[in-house]
């Protein structure tokens, strides 16, 4: 089991839901964060000032699954994210020692 943590832009999480619903996945946890790569933020004028905006709103997309999936799930998000431009995000893949679903106590790949 795979644990699948993509940070994106915000007006692609329609696109990137879509895009992983066609393939099956079923749930996912999704959280505004705020953050900076490369790009190291930039300026903004408002009211005539300009201001540096350090940190950029993202959001972040989780996801477990079946390890047979990670190529697939991966190939659907950077389809749907990429938009060419600096900040498109980054996907991090990380192992899942155990799964437990609250509900019925199910383990493992029956809790996913």
């Amino acid at each position: 089991m795979k644990l699948v943590m993509a940070i994106i832009k915000p007006f692609k999480l329609d696109e990137v839901r879509e895009a992983l619903t066609g393939l099956g996945i079923e749930g996912m946890t999704v959280t505004e964060v705020k953050g900076y790569g490369r790009q190291k933020g930039h300026t903004e004028i408002y009211r005539g000032a300009e201001y540096a905006v350090s940190f950029l709103p993202k959001l972040k997309i989780e996801l477990a699954i079946n390890s047979d999936q990670v190529e697939t799930v991966v190939d659907a998000i950077v389809g749907a994210a990429r938009t060419g431009q600096i900040g498109d995000g980054k996907i991090f893949i990380s192992s899942i020692d155990q799964v437990i679903r609250v509900r019925t106590g199910e383990k493992d790949a029956d809790a996913l």
